[in-house]
């Protein structure tokens, strides 16, 4: 049997919603590191298959590949940095570190919190963006799920369990939460 997991609906201006599954206590343009996951819709494996403990990207993984690499040079003003990373056949993996910016310079003096299209949700927007737009030319099915995961990290010991853990997802694929026989 399937794990159901369901959401408490809030109301918004009279209209149900769907709470963020973001930390409300943190402003996600703050500089630190972050572990995210991205799932394709419904976990389909568009990205390409692990043979023999080693990712084989598909044409869409290597999209998915090319603009998550183009994800840092698209934002210099946000002072992003690329940690390990990895494409699997139906998710994605990766440690993005947020740096000192212009958009975050003031949220530790007065705990404001900042637009958001200068933070890790503008950022996974954007690839996810660019990545759906290309895919879409090779299989029109292709799709994200509509969140993606996050996890805010907190130090390097947990910096380090976490990029072991990217590192090693091929080799572990059949005992992965994500994958799919």
């Amino acid at each position: 049997m399937k794990n159901h997991y369901f959401c408490v609906m809030e109301k918004y201006q009279n209209q149900y919603r769907i709470p963020s599954a973001r930390a409300s206590w943190w402003n996600y343009a703050a500089e630190s590191a972050y572990f995210i996951t991205i799932c394709t819709y419904e976990r389909e494996c568009f990205l390409g298959n692990v043979i023999e403990d080693e990712m084989i990207l598909s044409e869409i993984g290597i999209i998915v590949l090319r603009e998550w690499m183009n994800t840092f040079n698209m934002r210099p003003d946000m002072n992003i940095q690329q940690g390990e990373f990895v494409v699997m056949p139906n998710h994605f993996h990766a440690i993005v570190v947020i740096g000192e910016n212009e958009y975050n310079r003031q949220i530790t003096s007065s705990n404001s919190f900042s637009p958001q299209s200068n933070n890790l949700a503008a950022i996974v927007r954007g690839f996810k963006s660019a990545v759906t737009h290309q895919a879409k030319s090779i299989h029109s099915a292709f799709a994200w799920q509509t969140r993606f995961y996050d996890h805010i990290i907190r130090n390097d010991t947990e910096y380090q369990r976490i990029a072991e853990y990217i590192v090693n997802n091929p080799t572990k694929w059949s005992e992965d939460q994500f994958y799919a026989k």
